[in-house]
């Protein structure tokens, strides 16, 4: 029997062995179609290997394509950006989206950075020069104006116009491919034996690379494949949004954001131009969807009555109040300007989607790492979720780029774990943050009414607080 034949008959069991691994004699013809197949389909999907491969082309994902290929020290290195969809969105020039970020000052510089804050401003963009928050069960208020910081507070803009701004300096970055319409169909990582890690497309495609990044949101496949924990919280709640006509009667400027906590979740309006603000409406599943089915006569009513209209009060939330009033020498009389009354909605505009918490155990692995939403999720109450994914974008490019000068690999652990401990700092404080506002203003139990009451008071009345936890929340 002709040697190399004998070979192949034990290794798959055709003589010599049985068991569930031997393959008949009417089986080897299948066995050598399977093998040319197989050399077929290499020859059709050859792997092409890149340095850096990012899983996701949303904000954060494209932002970081870009920071990576604008940075001087990573410009030898081949990026790829995977994004699912056939092409990124164009914004309409006509309407506003429903989808807004609140962009804070370390979120502005990166856009700077990377070029794309011209392109935003040029297109569209709202700053923010007063923010004002009031508790509706005891009118307690805390007030943020823009002579306290010497600076915009932060800047509405619409997702879609931040995406497209930073694409199209995508367009100019040699170093940075894009693919669109490439869906992930699954990934080997490096701890899986390999010496880098290798993804594959749905349409079959092989590539691998020395970092792979998942920036491919909450059901992050990238951090299934990784096996790590991911916390999750559900609130039972639902962020409706809408896009908002003011009445005539508004302030001309609308540079303010106003939020009203009530007992089932914040309300929301940020200025998008002189005469129309983005809602969003933080409520229980069953609120939002009738809000959902109202007309819209019936659910502009219903935004202005969620402003305006008196909660049940308690006299001892009342008489504790006046009481702190006349310990810091306030007016009890003292009372907020009313939010801007709204005319109308725009036609097609109104949304929701489920809130939730998660946190996943750890952000990074040999050749791994996440990002965005992917790693972390927080409640929108405070405008914080994009603004930790474009931290994450800042420090994992800093982190990247010092391991690269510095002659290491760009997937090694003991590298990305500097990400990994630089960001667990800022995003954990802001998580726990945003998530005891959530408990503490979705209830009417007093005594908790009266405490928090009395602290959004008295950080109102202390001008060195109010600007360092604004300076802490937009940076």
């Amino acid at each position: 029997m002709n040697r190399a034949l004998r070979k192949v008959l034990l290794q798959t069991g055709g003589i010599g062995r049985i068991g569930p691994g031997a393959v008949p004699w009417r089986n080897l013809a299948t066995v050598s179609e399977a093998n040319t197949q197989g050399a077929q389909h290499q020859q059709q999907h050859p792997q092409q290997h890149y340095d850096i491969i990012i899983v996701g082309g949303g904000m954060v994902g494209t932002a970081l394509a870009c920071s990576l290929g604008k940075n001087t020290r990573l410009q030898d290195k081949r990026v790829l950006l995977l994004e699912a969809a056939g092409g990124f969105k164009q914004p309409s020039t006509e309407q506003y989206s429903n989808r807004v970020s609140a962009i804070n000052k370390n979120a502005y510089r990166l856009m700077k950075r990377i070029g794309a804050w011209e392109e935003i401003e040029r297109t569209r963009i709202k700053p923010v020069l007063k923010m004002q928050v009031w508790d509706a069960c005891s009118d307690a208020l805390i007030t943020f104006n823009y002579d306290d910081f010497s600076d915009n507070i932060s800047w509405i803009v619409e997702n879609d116009v931040l995406l497209a701004s930073v694409y199209r300096q995508l367009e100019t970055v040699p170093n940075v491919e894009i693919r669109y319409s490439a869906k992930l169909a699954d990934c080997t990582l490096v701890r899986d034996g390999a010496d880098r890690s290798t993804v594959q497309l749905t349409n079959g495609e092989l590539l691998t690379c020395e970092l792979l990044v998942g920036a491919d949101g909450y059901n992050s496949l990238v951090r299934k494949q990784m096996g790590v924990e991911n916390f999750t919280i559900a609130y039972n709640q639902m962020g409706v949004v809408a896009t908002l006509q003011l009445a005539n009667d508004s302030p001309v400027d609308n540079v303010t954001a106003w939020q009203r906590f009530l007992p089932t979740g914040p309300i929301a309006l940020l200025p998008l131009n002189d005469r129309m603000s983005s809602l969003v409406w933080s409520t229980s599943v069953a609120e939002a969807k009738r809000l959902l089915q109202l007309d819209g006569d019936a659910f502009v009513a219903a935004v202005n009555a969620a402003f305006s209209k008196p909660v049940s009060r308690n006299t001892f939330v009342d008489q504790v109040l006046s009481n702190v009033h006349s310990l810091i020498k306030q007016s009890s009389g003292q009372r907020f300007e009313p939010a801007p009354a709204v005319m109308s909605e725009v036609q097609k505009s109104r949304a929701a989607f489920p809130l939730g918490l998660g946190h996943t155990s750890t952000y990074v692995g040999q050749g791994v790492c996440l990002i965005g939403d992917a790693a972390h999720r927080v409640h929108p109450l405070a405008g914080q979720g994009v603004n930790l994914g474009f931290g994450d974008v800042q420090t994992l490019t800093d982190v990247l780029a010092d391991a690269s000068y510095a002659g290491l690999g760009l997937g090694t652990v003991g590298e990305l774990i500097k990400y990994e401990q630089e960001r667990l700092k800022h995003n954990v404080a802001v998580l726990l943050t945003t998530h005891g506002l959530q408990r503490l203003y979705t209830t009417d139990f007093l005594p908790t009414v009266a405490l928090r009451s009395v602290g959004l008071t008295l950080t109102n009345a202390m001008p060195p607080v109010k600007k360092f936890l604004m300076n802490y929340a937009m940076s």
